[in-house]
């Protein structure tokens, strides 16, 4: 009984994948009447549709970290979650990416610190989206971001310390707010993982936003006298259509 009990609790807490969500309310602007972006990000499981609270973010920025959009705090799945908005005054590529508080999973006895990046083209240009912010931990994207089907293969590195990073899980779930039904517990969260040259590549099979999280456990953070590991997350968020 013990070892089902154990087996089922894994179990759950593998299908309940967390993802630090990051959506704009466009990734490709062509009109002005979009220009004056809406971004939402939220602490979620993406697939299941189920929120957990989310402490007030260092920041939200984009391209650099030197200032922070206004954040407004908001609700999503009856949890907080947080806002911003930016116009968009001149063409170009926009990376947006969120630099979050840690968050201690009592669960899985670790700190989650996952920073999710999503990249918005502007009024026709294209030129840069394969560029690294400079985030420790990051996705770099070797496919266009903003421009892809279902069914589109998407490959991306995933660096750290500008460096690609091997042999590296990358957890995949659709923010499923179309009511899909996964076809297993295990079906929720997809994973692939970076071959040598920090290289993954992965077949979005259904429309709507994508999220990659690419999981580095990599230094400690105490909490009551006793330090955890800490779950670096570099993610990116794409949308197919």
């Amino acid at each position: 009984m013990k070892k089902t009990l154990f087996t089922l609790c894994c179990t759950a807490i593998l299908a309940n994948a967390h993802f630090l969500t990051l959506l704009p309310s466009s990734d490709n602007i062509e009109d002005k009447k979009e220009a004056n972006l809406k971004i939402d990000t939220m602490f979620i499981h993406p697939f299941e549709q189920t929120g957990m609270n989310m402490e007030k973010p260092i920041g939200i920025y984009v391209n650099d970290t030197k200032t922070s959009l206004n954040l407004v705090e908001t609700k999503k799945f009856n949890e907080k979650a947080w806002s911003a908005s930016y116009e968009i005054k001149k063409p170009g590529v926009y990376k947006f990416f969120v630099q979050p508080q840690p968050y201690f999973e009592a669960s899985e006895e670790l700190f989650i610190s996952h920073v999710p990046k999503v990249i918005v083209s502007a009024f026709g240009v294209e030129d840069g989206w394969d560029e690294p912010i400079g985030l420790k931990y990051e996705i770099v994207p070797l496919t266009k971001p903003f421009a892809i089907y279902s069914n589109n293969i998407f490959q991306g590195k995933v660096l750290k310390d500008g460096k690609p990073a091997s042999d590296v899980e990358v957890e995949v779930e659709l923010y499923n707010e179309f009511g899909l039904k996964a076809a297993t517990s295990s079906h929720i969260t997809q994973s692939v993982k970076t071959d040598s040259n920090g290289v993954f590549s992965f077949v979005m099979n259904h429309k709507g936003w994508w999220g990659f999280a690419a999981l580095i456990e990599d230094g400690e953070k105490e909490l009551n006298g006793k330090k955890y590991p800490i779950e670096n997350g570099a993610l990116l968020w794409l949308k197919a259509y």
